[in-house]
């Protein structure tokens, strides 16, 4: 049993992260990680998942479901800045949970990082096939049909079974490949197009404003009297369900839109690339989520005040942003073709971030042995885990080709706060075991902060539903049997253990 939870010290860690010629490059600063936490958070979340938060479950109110979201994302948030100032090294809260409560529980985080980036991947490349349709619908007057763009569990008002999501392969296949030639140049462009989503953001902001109808806030929650709607997708939402109207659905809904607040997350995935990791990690994972939170709560009260609830179950349930432009914004529709433009680039960032966090946890897990040593090994000029990236390319693949977007996108959430509910547990333990190891950052009021952080994902948790718990239960059922059949007998720390 005490194998089940050895742990890996932080001397080695420490280690680990120093550079060296065959290890990953260190080219990101402070700013190059504040923009790839801003290209993360900034996407599928604000774009695509607002819509279906608010017309399924909050309403108006999605914009409370935004700040409870962005509490719990903050307390946690305070204990992964503090981790990654201590342990600048790939693999997030997999790396963590190593260092603090044991293999076992690691291999748990880390198995279920992996699929939380998978699924984040392809719930946005999921939108990006949304609004590409939109944008060719809008300026060439064509559409890619429908069973060519949706997956075989959809149906089209007009009876159209989906076969297979074309476009959102392409941009996996396209960002896999930059990401292949390392993460400078993936940097760059992510830069650029952050700019770019920021500017368009703030610009729906300021012009939709003007077009608020006061009348879409009255009922700011849904009533429970609200009664059925078929969606878009053929689905039926029961608003007498407690999950999807009054307070219980502001609680679904943060579950549902912490989907989006991801990216500092991932941001943490890029220590080990990471210059003066110390001090840059926190400012990085903070600076990046503070920012994304005031334009998530501001962008959120401007949609929801434009369109009623009700129609992004229908005709908005796709492209909603484009939709509310067309319907409501009477001549701006010059800013739905720019706007959908900018929505495709920043989708784009928020998968290549996606991707390259996915690779980065199974580097850190191949080289402490508990998954095979092709994860880790590196391309010979680019100093980049490129057999990786291709397998898990197909990987993401096929959840984006073939599974719904509110299905994976659900699943992204549950496990996402799973992660969180693990490192704020950790920041207690490794208070408790090693007082006195160095920190650059410290999260304050230990043991009240973690623990609130812990209480509040967990209450998501719970809001999203058993089918979700039983997905990941299902996820979690195959890691044990790899991890039973193949980690215990390649763990590095147990055979260091072993040696003793």
């Amino acid at each position: 049993m005490s194998k089940l939870f050895v742990k890996k010290q932080l001397s080695v860690l420490t280690a680990e992260a120093g550079e060296s010629d065959k290890g990953l490059k260190r080219t990101l600063g402070a700013g190059s990680l504040i923009a790839l936490g801003i290209g993360a958070i900034i996407g599928a979340g604000l774009f695509v998942r607002t819509a279906a938060a608010a017309g399924q479950h909050a309403g108006p109110a999605v914009t409370i479901s935004f700040i409870i979201a962005a509490i719990g994302c903050a307390l946690a948030g305070l204990c992964y800045a503090e981790f990654a100032s201590m342990i600048p090294i790939a693999g997030s809260a997999y790396t963590y949970s190593y260092a603090t409560l044991g293999e076992f529980i690691a291999w748990i985080i880390g198995w279920d990082l992996v699929l939380e980036y998978a699924l984040a991947g392809a719930t946005v490349a999921i939108g990006w096939s949304q609004y590409l349709n939109k944008l060719l619908s809008n300026v060439f007057h064509v559409t890619i049909p429908y069973e060519w763009s949706h997956s075989p569990f959809e149906v089209s008002d007009a009876g159209v079974h989906g076969i297979m999501n074309v476009p959102s392969l392409f941009i996996l296949l396209a960002l896999t490949l930059l990401l292949i030639r390392g993460t400078q140049g993936s940097a760059i462009v992510n830069n650029i197009i952050v700019i770019t989503k920021v500017s368009i953001v703030l610009m729906f902001i300021v012009l939709g404003w003007q077009f608020i109808n006061p009348a879409n806030h009255a009922a700011f929650t849904i009533p429970a009297t609200a009664g059925t709607v078929k969606m878009h997708n053929g689905q039926i939402v029961d608003y007498s369900n407690f999950w999807n109207h009054g307070w219980g659905g502001v609680l679904r809904g943060a579950g549902v839109v912490f989907f989006a607040f991801i990216g500092f997350d991932a941001v943490s995935t890029a220590a080990q690339e990471t210059k003066n990791p110390k001090k840059n990690m926190p400012i990085g994972i903070l600076v990046s989520l503070a920012i994304c939170t005031v334009l998530y709560i501001l962008f959120s009260f401007v949609l929801t005040g434009i369109a009623p609830f009700q129609d992004f179950l229908k005709a908005g349930g796709e492209a909603s942003v484009a939709y509310v432009i067309d319907t409501y914004m009477t001549g701006y529709g010059w800013l739905s073709t720019f706007i959908t433009v900018a929505i495709l680039a920043g989708f784009s960032s928020v998968i290549l971030v996606m991707l390259l966090g996915q690779t980065r946890v199974f580097y850190s897990m191949s080289n402490d042995g508990l998954v095979p040593p092709i994860f880790a090994r590196l391309h010979p000029k680019y100093h980049t885990p490129y057999r990786s990236q291709w397998m898990f390319f197909v990987f993401v693949s096929l959840f984006a080709a073939f599974v719904p977007d509110n299905v994976v996108g659900d699943m992204t959430s549950i496990g996402t706060l799973f992660a969180f509910v693990l490192v704020c547990i950790g920041v207690i333990v490794m208070r408790k075991n090693n007082p006195n190891a160095p920190r650059a950052f410290k999260t304050p009021l230990v043991p009240f902060i973690p623990a609130l952080g812990a209480i509040f994902c967990l209450t998501m948790i719970i809001s999203l539903g058993l089918e979700n718990w039983a997905r990941l239960f299902v996820w979690l059922g195959i890691g044990f049997l790899i991890y039973f059949g193949y980690s215990v007998k390649h763990s590095k720390a147990r055979k260091m253990m072993d040696q003793k």
